[in-house]
């Protein structure tokens, strides 16, 4: 049977001091959410860990490589690389471990008034897998934000600055897909080439249909999926944006509005008017000449 053991090799484990945790729960900025313990076991042989009544605190775990496993009172819960699990405060647990291929884990002990945001969390194992976007590096990165800069000391700047990393942090396992957006290759983004099919189209009166035929997608299709992503339908979209490169010839050029709205496929000068009112609360004339920068 697995068996706890003191200390790892290159291991890293920091508690944050009682006299400290007092001043971070008057702070308006850190009692809502702060780390307690924070830690790195590498190849963590014969770790385990047993807590009858549970912890005082919600207890992160992160499997970066090997296995392990934990029991909150329903069976043994296999971890297994690129797992994590958040054990809920008072909860009764056990955790340790593999024998043959022990686990490497980052780990953090966190509380705070809303810390319960997380609870969808909570007593069970989730997989992070392994794609392209994964961003595995950047979450070991935020990791080691926390635990560098505690090992600097805590002035309440750096508890402050902790505080913001473990939002993220917990952000970055709560809202994988979102985590995940900034590395999607954006040219593959059916959204974002129907966006650059509409700029490049400013010129023009594009229909619905026309925009869905650059994706070949249905219009009905098309509509449907682009305001949920954007919030708006692809024609209001497209109205925006002529509104925005209206805004920027007012700015750069001496052109009159007349023939801007030429320019911008609206055939009624007076139309024009009225849409840019629309989008901007005043008039094209008003907005050359309000101050700006």
């Amino acid at each position: 049977m697995e068996k706890k053991k003191d200390g790892f090799p290159n291991e890293k484990a920091i508690v944050i001091p009682q006299e400290n945790l007092l001043k971070i729960k008057e702070n308006p900025m850190t009692r809502l959410l702060h780390p307690t313990d924070v830690g790195y076991y590498p190849h963590a042989e014969g770790h385990y860990r047993e807590r009858a009544e549970g912890s005082p605190q919600h207890i992160l775990i992160y499997c970066h490589e090997g296995e392990g496993w934990y029991n909150i009172g329903k069976g043994r819960c296999t971890v297994k690389k690129n797992d994590f699990f958040i054990i809920e405060a008072g909860t009764p647990h056990v955790y340790a471990a593999s024998t043959s291929h022990p686990w490497s884990i980052y780990w953090i002990h966190f509380t705070g008034e809303q810390s319960h945001l997380f609870s969808e969390l909570f007593n069970r194992t989730i997989y992070i897998d392994d794609s392209p976007t994964a961003r595995f590096n950047d979450r070991i990165q935020l990791f080691n934000e926390i635990l560098v800069n505690l090992e600097m000391g805590y002035s309440i700047e750096n508890l402050e600055y902790i505080t913001l990393c473990l939002w993220y942090l917990l952000g970055s396992f709560r809202y994988i897909p979102q985590f995940r957006e900034i590395n999607k290759p954006k040219t593959q983004d059916t959204i974002q080439k129907v966006i650059n099919y509409m700029k490049a189209n400013l010129d023009k009166q594009l229909t619905l249909e026309d925009m869905a035929k650059s994706v070949n997608y249905s219009p009905t299709y098309l509509s449907t999926l682009f305001t949920q992503k954007s919030g708006m339908s692809p024609i209001n979209y497209f109205n925006q944006l002529k509104i925005q490169k209206a805004c920027q010839l007012l700015d750069f050029t001496d052109k009159k509005a007349k023939e801007i709205a030429f320019e911008l496929a609206f055939n009624d000068p007076y139309y024009f008017s009225k849409v840019f009112t629309k989008y901007m609360h005043m008039s094209p004339k008003e907005y050359r000449m309000k101050k700006k920068g």
